[in-house]
């Protein structure tokens, strides 16, 4: 009796944790089909199924409509001569307040095609440049003595403690200085600076678990630093590179704070992170962000998916 009463406590710990991930996500996507007014009136009202079909019906735009947009067309019509008999009269979706609006997501897909480019671009080169670093660095750490070794580990130990946003500063002045500002190339330096530290403390403990007899071989076979690296260290610490891979690919799509008070997105340095800032607060239409972050949610699904399936296959061969 007491063990199904504890397999029932498991249960009911582990659906409150799977709603309390997954119940952002619906809000998200709730409000992604919704416009300006129906958020207003209900932000985190549950959908009705009703307004799914609503969502195909058309009708000529109307002066009382629900849909300011609507009611803005009818009054334009009107004021070109136009009467709601007319041929040429405006026709619109049929909006209510349980209306499913997907234009949403239509617009919000047209509008990011630069900004997915820019987001991948300065991701996958972060994230590479970042585990080339990180790599080369605990392999150091890991196999090589020298004067000065300890304190400089106990030094990249101690910047694990620092805050983030106390980087800001220096990072704006140094890429200031090289005139870096507003450009792509910084956003990436942003991207390497911020995943070293974390990478190398991980990378370096799994290389000192690789069996020091193999290195004592490849120094008898005259095999250069290099060359133990590549043999060696590199196929033995594949599947933690593959994970720190995607880590720092989905923590590099998704960043915004540091891009946002560097460049604000300008000079086409906008990802899709601070698009949806831009549609959701700047332009004011709620709707349209979410819609926004539900396509980066589908993208980084999609990356995922692909992404485990390379590696199960990369897995399968070895």
């Amino acid at each position: 009796m007491r063990s199904t009463w504890g397999e029932f406590g498991k249960h009911i710990f582990i659906l409150s944790v799977l709603v309390f991930a997954f119940f952002p996500l619906y809000v998200t996507f709730a409000i992604s089909v919704k416009n300006n007014k129906q958020f207003n009136n209900e932000p985190f009202g549950p959908l009705a199924l009703s307004g799914l079909l609503e969502t195909f019906d058309r009708r000529p735009a109307q002066l009382e409509a629900y849909d300011p947009k609507e009611v803005v067309l009818a009054q334009e019509a009107l004021a070109t001569g136009l009467t709601p008999t007319h041929p040429d009269w405006p026709q619109v979706r049929l909006s209510t307040k349980d209306t499913w609006h997907w234009e949403n997501w239509t617009v919000a897909w047209d509008t990011v095609g630069t900004y997915i480019f820019n987001t991948i671009v300065v991701a996958v080169t972060a994230v590479v440049l970042a585990l080339c670093c990180s790599t080369a660095a605990g392999f150091f750490f890991a196999r090589y003595r020298m004067p000065g070794t300890t304190f400089l580990w106990y030094f990249f130990l101690v910047l694990m403690l620092m805050p983030g946003v106390a980087n800001l500063v220096p990072l704006f002045i140094l890429l200031r200085d090289m005139n870096l500002i507003n450009s792509l190339l910084a956003l990436i330096i942003l991207g390497i600076s911020g995943a070293q530290v974390v990478q190398i403390f991980i990378l370096r403990n799994f290389i000192e678990e690789i069996p020091q007899d193999m290195f004592d071989a490849a120094d008898v076979d005259g095999a250069s630093p290099i060359q133990k690296f590549i043999h060696i260290t590199l196929p033995q610490i594949t599947a933690i590179i593959s994970i720190l891979f995607m880590i720092r690919f989905i923590w590099n799509f998704n960043k915004f704070e540091d891009i946002f008070l560097l460049t604000g997105g300008a000079s086409g340095t906008r990802t899709l992170p601070i698009n949806v800032y831009q549609q959701g607060f700047a332009v004011s239409d709620i709707g349209m962000g979410s819609a926004v972050s539900i396509v980066i949610v589908m993208l980084l699904l999609s990356f995922m998916v692909i992404y485990f399936r390379l590696i199960g296959k990369r897995a399968n061969e070895v």
